[in-house]
């Protein structure tokens, strides 16, 4: 079996592996597709990934097909197109239990903590799997990256009347913006990089964007919301500094999400935190409904994944473009690798 592990810190090795295919009644195997090329991925090459350990087979952001499956599986047929939930929960702790699958006690992400999909063949447990009779492989690929956007609007609960503020034009916070929009709040984006902020507005149809990190960014923020702050702010840089500008670009009684995650301490001040009666609410993975909600406005249309795609590569090419996607310059929004 044709397998790309990641040995060490800037090294990749394809390999050829085995699995064995016998499958326990709850399992599924499957044949890869397409791959997504995720944030995490990169971080993982670069050596600065945390809770990550080497050598790893990288991959969960897939697009697969059902090949077989166990004696007890009921949600999918041998055949079936599907998008991978790869948040593993190795123990049925108290998240769990209480619905909380996106952050258990013992989580484990495929592709991350464990072996993941940059291989011909991968064998799950079949509930981690969500089919679509409509959707194509590339767009099934896409589902997981999109799914972290919109957990972090569903945690935010955002309705129509809100004003959302959302910082930082990566894929995250693009996927961010998309569900954000799809409410109906008024969405504007923001970053320091000109040309991603055009591309939100040409492309992704934003409401408006904004500049961070000169002296004119609360001035030209509040322009965008007829002199008014956001109610809803969503942090995807992952960098302290944006995550502490959060609280001042918020408005009283507003509602703050981070989304993005750095490694070190985050601190504010408290009694300004106070005075604005502020919520901060952290957001990890996403939940088995928004998987089944993203796929559903993809099928209606609701969600156009068009522009998303911006690089591709056949697998046995993925080495020679890998670093070349680690560069601003190269432009990436998501890069998707054919099997």
């Amino acid at each position: 079996m044709n397998t790309l592990r990641l040995e060490e810190p800037g090294k990749f090795e394809y390999i050829n592996s085995e699995i064995n295919q016998h499958l326990e009644p709850n399992e599924a195997l499957l044949k890869v597709h397409r791959i997504g090329i995720c944030g995490t991925d990169y971080h993982a090459f670069a050596g600065n990934q945390p809770f990550f350990s080497y050598p790893r087979v990288l991959g969960h952001e897939l697009g697969v097909e059902v090949l077989k499956i166990g004696s007890e599986v009921d949600n999918v047929t041998v055949g079936d197109k599907c998008t991978v939930e790869p948040y593993q929960n190795k123990t049925q702790d108290q998240a769990v239990r209480n619905g909380f699958t996106n952050c258990g006690e013992n989580i484990s992400v495929f592709g991350v903590h464990e072996d993941g999909g940059m291989r011909d063949i991968i064998k799950l447990p079949a509930k981690y799997l969500h089919k679509s009779d409509k959707l194509s492989y590339d767009q099934l690929a896409l589902v997981e990256p999109l799914a972290i956007g919109c957990h972090a609007v569903n945690r935010a609960r955002i309705t129509s009347n809100d004003f959302v503020l959302v910082v930082g034009a990566g894929p995250i916070g693009l996927a961010t913006a998309t569900f954000a929009k799809a409410t109906g709040a008024k969405t504007v984006m923001m970053d320091i990089n000109q040309k991603r902020l055009d591309f939100c507005k040409e492309v992704m149809k934003v409401d408006g964007t904004v500049i961070a990190g000169n002296d004119q960014t609360e001035a030209n923020l509040r322009a965008q919301f007829d002199g008014d702050l956001p109610t809803v702010v969503l942090d995807a840089t992952g960098n302290k500094h944006s995550m502490q500008k959060a609280l001042e670009y918020s408005a009283s009684a507003g509602r703050i999400v981070f989304v993005g995650l750095f490694q070190g301490d985050f601190s504010f001040n408290d009694p300004y935190f106070h005075k604005k009666e502020l919520t901060i609410m952290g957001s990890r993975n996403a939940l088995p409904s928004d998987f089944e909600q993203i796929i559903k406005m993809i099928e209606e249309g609701k969600v156009n994944t068009q522009p998303w795609i911006t690089h591709r590569c056949n697998f046995n090419e993925l080495t020679d473009n890998f670093e070349t996607w680690l560069k601003p310059e190269s432009g990436v929004i998501k890069a998707v690798v054919s099997m």
